[in-house]
């Protein structure tokens, strides 16, 4: 399926690795022109190695950036788009808060979980979004949980914070849709991530069992039987940034197997 995109410009926020990284790497296969970020520079730089390598026929970028940062998010997008051009897709991504309880949550996690996750996704939005209405195309794909739909125990801060990022893009699309900018979620259930092994292993001390173990017990709660592959999300996200999903925008779009039990 040809998804209209190569050649657009797109910008994949926290990408040095796990879900942000194979966003980057899926679009690039597509023929866009796209540009990584990350605070680790080696990290960075092997990732922006991985990309080129799989690249269809774009121009592939790394920045080193800090997203909760408001001026390094101003530095970033004006590098990008010096480089690459206007960008017409975003795909916002973040590290996530750390697992725990409501007793576990004192001011300085949750002020932190709020600059980790939401506020850097209304500082790119923001900057990016007046390209995108006046070229009239534009493409915001924000990575946020299945707690969206169903909260998660142990994870207070982030179901929290992650309920407020889809409040906000909800509202946002409509906003934005006659600019021909679509604005959408995706909510990854358990998938085979480095995230994915640290949660893991705070579940597996909470219970007293091994990562292994709860690994396993993870995958046989998942109608599909399996942990999510960092790809299967990857490409949900390109399809949302295509061109054949011009008239989807403002939905939450589950990529967990069956494992949430919400409508």
């Amino acid at each position: 399926m040809d998804l209209g995109i190569a050649g657009r410009v797109a910008l994949v926020a926290a990408s040095s690795r796990g879900l942000g990284l194979a966003c980057a790497e899926r679009l690039a296969q597509e023929g866009c022109h796209v540009a990584l970020c990350g605070r680790d520079e080696a990290a960075l730089a092997t990732a922006v190695a991985c990309v080129r390598a799989k690249s269809l026929s774009g121009r592939v970028v790394g920045h080193r950036a800090d997203l909760t940062d408001a001026s390094a998010i101003d530095a970033l997008v004006a590098a990008v788009t010096a480089e690459l051009g206007g960008i017409d897709i975003l795909v916002v991504n973040s590290g996530g808060p750390p697992p725990g309880t409501f007793d576990a949550a004192d001011d300085a996690k949750w002020i932190a979980a709020y600059h980790l996750v939401f506020l850097s996704a209304v500082r790119l939005i923001r900057t990016v979004l007046p390209g995108m209405k006046e070229r009239g195309w534009g493409r915001v794909v924000c990575i946020a949980s299945r707690a969206v739909r169903e909260p998660i125990p142990n994870l207070i801060i982030s179901n929290a914070v992650r309920l407020g990022l889809a409040g906000m893009t909800k509202t946002l699309s409509a906003e934005v849709a006659a600019h021909g900018v679509t604005v959408n979620t995706v909510g990854p259930g358990p998938t085979a991530t480095d995230r994915a092994l640290e949660l893991a292993g705070a579940r597996a001390a909470k219970r007293g069992v091994s990562v292994e173990e709860e690994l396993a017990q993870t995958a046989a709660s998942i109608p599909a039987g399996r942990l999510a592959t960092p790809d299967e999300l990857a490409a949900a996200v390109a399809f949302l940034a295509s061109e054949p999903a011009r008239h989807i925008t403002g939905v939450s779009l589950l990529v967990d197997g069956g494992a949430s039990r919400g409508l």
